[in-house]
């Protein structure tokens, strides 16, 4: 029996997933883990795991990030010219975020 990380216990009668099934499953697992990274945040009082949380969720936001990119560029393959038009929806739910320069968080 074959053993893969996404899926567990894999039996030879499963058929193997899709990119499209993959990366969907990813973006759901991403989610739970900056779910549990916010969580655990929210929990925290001592300096170090607080520090940890952070660095936690930045490093899975731009894992959630990357995997958004990657589902819209699939969309975008698949959707005709026309219906790429009538997909403003998307890209004002999931704006791409830039990064901040140290300028623009400086207070004062």
């Amino acid at each position: 029996m074959k053993f893969n990380f996404s899926r567990g216990f894999v039996s030879k009668t499963d058929k193997p997933l899709t990119y499209q099934e993959s990366l969907m499953l990813d973006l759901q697992k991403t989610r739970c883990e900056l779910e549990d990274a916010y969580a655990g945040f929210d929990y925290v009082t001592d300096p170090d795991l607080i520090d940890c949380y952070i660095y936690e969720q930045n490093a899975v936001m731009k894992r959630y990030r990357y995997l958004l990119q990657q589902a819209a560029g699939l969309s975008a393959v698949r959707l005709s010219p026309e219906e790429l038009a009538s997909e403003e929806v998307s890209s004002k739910e999931f704006p791409s975020a830039k990064p901040v320069s140290a300028e623009q968080t400086a207070v004062g």
